[in-house]
């Protein structure tokens, strides 16, 4: 009889939580790499074209532009130009709120690969230990068959193989969608960095204007005290 469908027939029921896993891997990957495709945008060029609306102080067309480019990036700046139309003095609290939110859409699900890529070589060695512990009981019942014994073990070891490679798979999905979360937090502090520069500017603006009536009051107190020839 084939290893494989003596595992499958004699092991199932040990199997079953490793097939189980399995499927919510593939489940998780296809749903993730299905919301990175739909969210991916040209991040560059936005924030060039960003950059020259806030420059020019027009923020409808910056929140037009975001608007269009849509996605977790264009929420994310869309939210930031609301909060710096309404207030501009609690604006990086604000939006760092919105980016935290964001992290959360892109990282959810990502905690079941990595649970399983931790869980599953146990689930394979359980299946493992369960399935030698059988081909022993038939040991003692049947006698030395050797024929029994490497199909028992060799059942035992597939429940392993299967749980390391489900493990393997998770562990690899996992660090690669990390280090699509970790770019695309790194694309939220860019668009945070020009918001702050826009807040900086318009704040040196106030305060240049403050300061204006007290250097002409300065101007005109020296030249009174300026002696006449």
């Amino acid at each position: 009889m084939n290893v494989m469908t003596y595992a499958i027939q004699q092991d199932w029921l040990v199997l079953l939580p490793i097939v189980l896993t399995s499927i919510l891997v593939v489940a998780v990957i296809i749903n993730r790499i299905s919301f990175y495709n739909a969210n991916k945008r040209d991040v560059i060029q936005f924030i060039q074209r960003l950059q020259r609306e806030l420059q020019k102080n027009n923020l409808d067309a910056a929140q037009s532009l975001s608007a269009q480019l849509g996605g977790v990036v264009g929420e994310v700046a869309e939210e930031g130009i609301r909060v710096l139309a309404v207030q501009k003095k609690g604006f990086e609290k604000s939006f760092d709120i919105s980016t935290s939110l964001a992290v959360r859409k892109l990282e959810k699900h990502l905690t079941i690969l990595g649970t399983i890529g931790g869980v599953a070589p146990f689930l394979g060695l359980f299946a493992t230990v369960v399935r030698i512990l059988y081909t022993f009981g038939d040991l003692a019942t049947q006698g030395n068959q050797s024929a029994a014994v490497a199909l028992g073990i060799g059942s035992a070891l597939i429940a392993t193989a299967f749980g390391l490679g489900v493990a393997i798979v998770a562990v690899i999905a996992y660090n690669s969608f990390q280090s699509i979360v970790r770019r695309y937090e790194d694309d939220f502090q860019l668009i945070k960095l020009l918001f702050l520069s826009f807040v900086d500017k318009d704040e040196d603006a106030v305060i240049a204007q403050q300061n204006q009536p007290q250097q002409q009051v300065q101007q005109t107190i020296q030249g009174a005290f300026v002696p006449k020839i």
